[in-house]
């Protein structure tokens, strides 16, 4: 959970009415995802939630799982419920795609787990002219960007942190030789020009932040 994120908190217990005043009553037949973002709990600038009946809560690494027992926890200890099913599901994650994909783009995600595979499902599957060996994965840690590199002809990332995609996640899907070669690309000065200078900025930019 990292600043700036909206969360959804859920309080069940065996009996209805009990958690009720626990639950904020502004989620209450609400279905459209605009309205619950505008209404879930947001994480403060000091890493922060401000819950009914609790107060200020700190998130300040915590999971969502790690929150949803760090808040039976409370309600447990201060007296207020016996036996409470806690459920937090971030609201805002979203991730973007680029490059050879059917329909590149920024997608919001409300799963638990988004694997890469699904990811790239949600922008209608990868282009014939995709280069599989090469796939970049742009994730913001503590503040600083992390590029990491795949292919997904290789099994061996799937163990890797970045198999599982990130709230503000950027994918890459380079194209090909002979898409690359078909464009024009290859023997024209003014695009290697080009391109070297687009690869530059990039690398700057990151470097930069």
């Amino acid at each position: 959970i990292e600043i700036g994120d909206i969360l959804k908190i859920e309080i069940l217990t065996s009996i209805p009415e009990a958690s009720v005043p626990y639950n904020s009553s502004k989620f209450d037949q609400v279905s459209n995802m605009d309205l619950l973002l505008l209404n879930g709990y947001v994480v403060n600038n000091d890493a922060t939630i401000n819950y009914p009946i609790l107060g200020q809560i700190s998130v300040e690494s915590c999971s969502e799982k790690d929150l949803e027992k760090k808040i039976a926890n409370l309600l447990v200890d201060g007296g207020h419920l016996t036996n409470p099913f806690v459920k937090v599901r971030k609201l805002n994650s979203k991730f973007t795609i680029l490059g050879e994909v059917t329909n590149p783009g920024t997608y919001s995600f409300y799963d638990e787990k988004l694997n890469l595979f699904q990811a790239i499902g949600y922008s209608g599957d990868l282009l014939i002219t995709a280069k599989r060996t090469n796939v970049t994965i742009i994730r913001e840690q503590n503040g600083l960007r992390k590029i990491h590199k795949l292919s997904l002809n290789k099994n061996d990332f799937l163990d890797k942190p970045y198999y599982y995609i990130k709230n503000n996640d950027v994918i890459i899907i380079e194209p090909n030789f002979s898409k690359v070669k078909s464009a024009g690309f290859i023997g024209s000065p003014t695009s290697i020009s080009s391109v070297a200078s687009l690869l530059l900025s990039i690398t700057l930019l990151i470097i930069n932040n």
